[in-house]
Formats: structure tokens, C-alpha cells, sequence
């Protein structure tokens, strides 16, 4: 029998953002050898595109989360969805940076329409205690399309004689299949009548919510973007393939971890499996700045696997379970947009620092920054306990 969690609509929402990832993912690590290596543009461009496209992801979050709680979910998920294909294929035909800046921007903002709907409607149809198994089971299927997405890129690699540009084009065809997909999605917000929107509360969110949400943007303040982390890969001897083939095995840890990691959050509290997140980035992030070993190397890349993977779901559940019917989707869209807004912070200060300097410090300063902030969690756990 069917889990009671495991709901059509979770199910449907997996394909979708596993076939989105696989297109996402086969770019990905080919963006910043498209950017640096076809194109030319420095260290501190890819930085500050990635920041400013997660910006743009934030501010679309804020008012996707908050119209989805009025007008729906579904529109803004298949909106979202299309928007990214025409992101991404601005983005595998640009000649210029700047064209590539406006589909990474493009290609984020349907993110930031999807996302928050999207993680609403799979918290409308799952109970509160079952929260953590829903977010960890779609970030699997999410982070399956990112393994075969780079398998994708290594395929077409060697096919296509290295042929990066003409690799990345393979990308619009999963993109196109997830958007098609979200036509199968069934819209089960409870959209308030005209009487119930004039007694719901539109101020701020409540003090604990915001308190939780506060604790995990300044964390992300040192999540600089991952593709720094390739590109570093790229500096100390590894070929293009050699990239893709570590980022595959990152998005293996990552896949199989989500789902156990939410449910371990369910049973115990998101805050310690997040809290031992922040340290295997900070293990990753400080190996990766201070090794030009190969070995050591994949090795750092994949134990940060476990970063997204103990977080990503995790830190949604969290938000999710301190929040109500009548503010659902407002509260994801400030906590995603919060999050964002972080991204371009780390991108931006990252970016710059890289530029300028020896290229571990980067690295090195976000992984004191996550073990900071996976005492200021666990902090937060016994305060809440007592």
C-alpha cells in the first residue's frame, strides 16, 4: 500500500524537478568552462552572474510564495518551469557574457516562480510529522537528475570531441520534459474566499519563524557558489571531463543521502542533522582550499555531497513545520528569497576575493564561517529544548 505521505502530486513534482536537474546539472558544470575557457570572462564575472542570478531567484520567490497562498500553486509552478528553458537556451547559445548573464537570470527567476509554490503544495498534502520524508524524498529524485544530468555531459563530451558548447545545447530537451510534466500537477491549495482574506493576518511573519529564518541566511552568507568549487577544480590540473566526473559523484552523496536525512529529521530534530551538514561543508569547503592532491580533491567534493543533502530538504522541512495554512507559501518564499539574497552576498565577496588573492582563502573562510554557524544551531536546539 501506498505510503500516505507519498502522494500523487509529491510524485509528479519529483519527475518534474528530476528532469529539470538533469538539464540544470548537465550545464552546470560546464558554465564555468564556457564562461572562462569559450567565452573569456574572469573569476569575479562568474561570481558576480551566479550571485546576482540567485538575487533575482530571491526577490521572484517573495512574491511567488506569498500570490501562490491567494491564486494557487499550479500556475506559478508551470510558469516557472517554461520560464527556465527559455533561460537555459540563452544560455547554451550566447556568445557574450552578458547574454549568459541574462539567461542565468532568466533561467533563475522561473526558479524563483516554481520553487516556493512548489514546496507549498507538496507541504499542503503532507502531515506535519511526515514533513521531513516528503522535502528528503523529492530533494532525491531532485538530486537523481543531478547525476544523470553530468553523466549526460560526459556523454556528449565524448561524442561531441569536447565540444562544450554544443554539449550544453543537449540540455533543452530534459528542460523541455520537465515542463511538460507539471501539466499532470493538481492544484490542492486551499485558495481563501474573499470574507477569509479580509481576517487573515498579512503582517509579519511570527518571532520564531523569523528567528529560525534569520539563523539559517547568516549561515548561508558563506555558501560562496559551486561553481567557484569547480573552477578551483579546474586550477589545480583537472580536465573538462574530470570536472563533470566529480560533480557526478557530488550528486550521487547527495541523492542518496536526502531521503535518510529527512527522515532522521522527523524522528529527531532538524536542527542537529543540519547542524552536521554545515560540517561536512566546512571539512569539504577547508580540504578543497588547502590541497592540490587529486585524490584529496574528489574526496572533499564528495563528502560536501552531504552538505546539500543533510540541508537542503532539511532546512525547507524545518520552515514548513513552524509554519500555518494561512501563511504556507509566504513562508517558504521569505526563507528561499532570504537565502538567495545570502547567495549573492557569498558570490559577490567570494568572487572578489578569488580575483584578488590566493584562491584557497575563499574556501578556507567559508568552512570557518559553516562551523560557526553549526555551534549557533546547536545553540539554538538546547535553548529550544529547555
Amino acid at each position: 500500500m501506498k505510503s500516505r505521505w507519498l502522494t500523487r502530486n509529491l510524485i509528479i513534482l519529483t519527475l518534474v524537478s528530476l528532469a529539470q536537474d538533469a538539464a540544470s546539472e548537465l550545464l552546470y558544470p560546464l558554465l564555468p568552462l564556457l564562461l572562462t575557457g569559450v567565452i573569456g570572462v574572469a573569476p569575479f564575472a562568474l561570481g558576480l552572474i551566479e550571485g546576482c542570478a540567485e538575487a533575482a531567484a530571491g526577490f521572484t520567490k517573495l512574491f511567488a510564495g506569498k500570490a501562490s497562498d491567494r491564486l494557487g500553486r499550479k500556475p506559478f509552478v508551470m510558469a516557472g518551469y517554461g520560464v527556465a528553458g527559455i533561460g537555459k537556451a540563452l544560455v547554451v547559445t550566447a556568445t557574450i557574457w552578458p547574454l549568459v548573464f541574462l539567461g542565468r537570470v532568466t533561467d533563475r527567476i522561473g526558479k524563483g516562480l516554481r520553487s516556493t509554490p512548489r514546496d507549498a503544495l507538496i507541504n499542503d498534502g503532507v502531515e506535519k510529522k511526515d514533513l521531513g520524508k516528503a522535502f528528503g524524498f523529492h530533494r532525491a529524485g531532485d538530486n537523481l537528475g543531478a547525476v544523470i544530468g553530468p553523466l549526460l555531459a560526459l556523454l556528449g563530451l565524448s561524442l561531441l570531441n569536447d565540444d562544450i558548447r554544443q554539449v550544453a545545447k543537449w540540455a533543452l530537451i530534459p528542460a523541455a520534459i520537465s515542463a511538460l510534466l507539471t501539466f499532470f500537477v493538481r492544484d490542492s491549495a486551499r485558495i481563501p474566499t474573499t470574507q477569509k482574506r479580509e481576517i487573515i493576518p498579512t503582517g509579519v511573519l511570527p518571532a520564531h519563524l523569523k528567528r529560525a529564518i534569520s539563523v539559517l541566511v547568516l549561515i548561508q552568507l558563506t555558501n560562496i557558489p559551486d561553481v567557484l568549487l569547480l573552477l578551483r577544480l579546474h586550477d589545480i590540473g583537472f580536465s573538462t571531463r574530470g570536472v563533470v566526473l566529480a560533480y557526478v559523484l557530488f550528486s550521487a552523496v547527495t541523492m542518496l543521502f536526502a531521503f535518510p536525512a529527512g527522515y532522521l529529521a522527523d524522528r529527531f530534530s532538524p536542527h542537529v542533522i543540519y547542524a552536521v551538514g554545515l560540517v561536512a561543508f566546512a571539512l569539504s569547503y577547508c580540504l578543497l582550499g588547502l590541497t592540490q592532491n587529486h585524490a584529496i580533491a574528489v574526496g572533499a567534493l564528495i563528502l560536501y555531497g552531504l552538505f546539500p543533502a543533510l540541508t537542503d530538504g532539511v532546512g525547507k522541512a524545518w520552515i514548513a513545520g513552524l509554519s500555518q495554512d494561512d501563511h504556507r507559501g509566504r513562508a517558504q518564499g521569505v526563507y528561499q528569497a532570504s537565502m538567495n539574497f545570502a547567495v549573492l552576498g557569498a558570490g559577490i565577496w567570494g568572487g572578489a576575493l578569488w580575483s584578488q588573492s590566493s584562491r584557497e582563502w575563499p574556501l578556507v573562510i567559508a568552512g570557518v564561517g559553516a562551523v560557526l554557524g553549526a555551534l549557533a544551531i546547536l545553540i539554538e536546539n538546547v535553548r529550544n529544548s529547555r
